[in-house]
């Protein structure tokens, strides 16, 4: 781990909220749809941020050694590698941390951030012993076409009552995050570095 993020561990191996005051402002997220550019990515984000690797699509043999494979790129730049999967798949596969819904990430023994949607969901991250949470969709997104997002009022209705640190996901980029006034936050598609131009023949 990257010595920004050197976490304290208590006595009973659960980093305290006091060692998160440098948890990333920026999030990227991988997902199918960003595979390919994932490697320009995590070289393109500013030193020290988050990386959350999902690639649901993949069975486990690709998928951990797709992990693995980007997790050394990512601590090249001194980004935290987080795992959406179980505590133990994280520990095993050498993750900084763990993310999921709170009853996965429950009695995780490291770093953990709890997805949450509303009040009942912060409650039970909190009740989990999360460190901080992902609260989402905040606005529209690819990955939901047609759902409801929260919009800013009620993201920063939910947050205010948060005791935990609050990443925003959902439908952000650079001048949503503005909009917003939030400056943590994650992305798939809005912190995925555009292609580069071709060159011509």
């Amino acid at each position: 781990m990257a010595a920004r993020y050197s976490v304290a561990v208590a006595p009973d191996q659960t980093p305290t909220i006091r060692d998160l005051r440098d948890l990333p402002d920026l999030w990227l997220l991988s997902d199918a749809r960003n595979d390919a550019a994932l490697e320009r990515s995590l070289a393109a984000l500013p030193d020290s941020s988050g990386f959350l690797f999902r690639h649901y699509h993949l069975a486990e043999p690709e998928r951990r050694a797709r992990f693995e494979a980007l997790a050394v790129l990512a601590r090249k730049h001194g980004h935290l590698v987080m795992l959406s999967d179980s505590a133990a798949r994280a520990r095993e596969w050498g993750a900084d941390g763990v993310s999921g819904p709170a009853e996965r990430i429950a009695g995780a023994g490291m770093l953990a951030v709890a997805t949450a949607h509303d009040d009942a969901e912060i409650a039970a991250a909190t009740s989990a012993g999360a460190h901080a949470i992902m609260l989402s969709p905040v606005f529209a997104t690819r990955s939901h076409p047609g759902g409801t997002a929260l919009g800013a009022t009620r993201f920063h209705a939910l947050a205010s009552r948060s005791a935990l640190p609050v990443i925003a996901l959902g439908g952000m980029d650079p001048a949503r995050a503005r909009e917003l006034g939030w400056s943590r936050w994650a992305a798939i598609d809005g912190l995925t570095a555009a292609s580069p131009p071709a060159r011509n023949a």
